[in-house]
């Protein structure tokens, strides 16, 4: 890769893909499926993301960490936009960043349909693997996720909600 404006758009979008996500580390934003797009408009890198939630607090840091990747690569005229249509869904999760939740401790979203979500969804222990288990919480450390514990290996754990 080159410097500057030499860079292609994919070539950035690979370079931020890899950024973890700010408050769940072992998943990158592109695995999330919050980083949208990369382009240039004139001069500007424009990098769009979508947050998970509304209000996501991570998205301050989040533009941070990617002005500080494309810095290194002499790109400094950069725009991180927040774009909430279409909003943010589970679906554009892909297998892997259910799979790194899981074995993170955080049972994955298992359904793309979450619309009676908490009427409906039995939450698998990440652990144990135990569906014996119930929510204590609609919230855990972030909007995002539910805190649950399992009745089996009486474990607390979160559940990263589907919507």
């Amino acid at each position: 890769m080159q410097a500057g404006n030499a860079i292609d758009a994919q070539e950035i979008y690979s370079l931020v893909s890899e950024i973890p996500d700010p408050e769940i580390p072992v998943i990158t934003i592109q695995e999330l499926g919050i980083l949208r797009k990369v382009e240039f408009v004139n001069k500007t890198c424009i990098v769009t993301i979508t947050p998970t939630y509304t209000a996501c607090p991570a998205m301050g840091l989040l533009e941070s960490q990617i002005k500080e990747v494309l810095k290194q690569y002499n790109i400094a005229d950069v725009e991180v936009q927040l774009t909430y249509s279409p909003a943010w869904t589970t679906d554009w999760m892909n297998e892997s960043a259910k799979k790194k939740l899981k074995d993170y401790g955080i049972a994955p979203p298992q359904h793309s349909s979450c619309s009676k979500f908490f009427a409906t969804e039995t939450v698998q222990c990440p652990r144990c693997n135990s569906k014996n288990t119930e929510m204590i919480s609609r919230y855990g450390s972030t909007a995002c996720k539910a805190l649950y514990k399992c009745l089996m290996c009486k474990e607390p754990f979160e559940h990263f909600k589907c919507h």
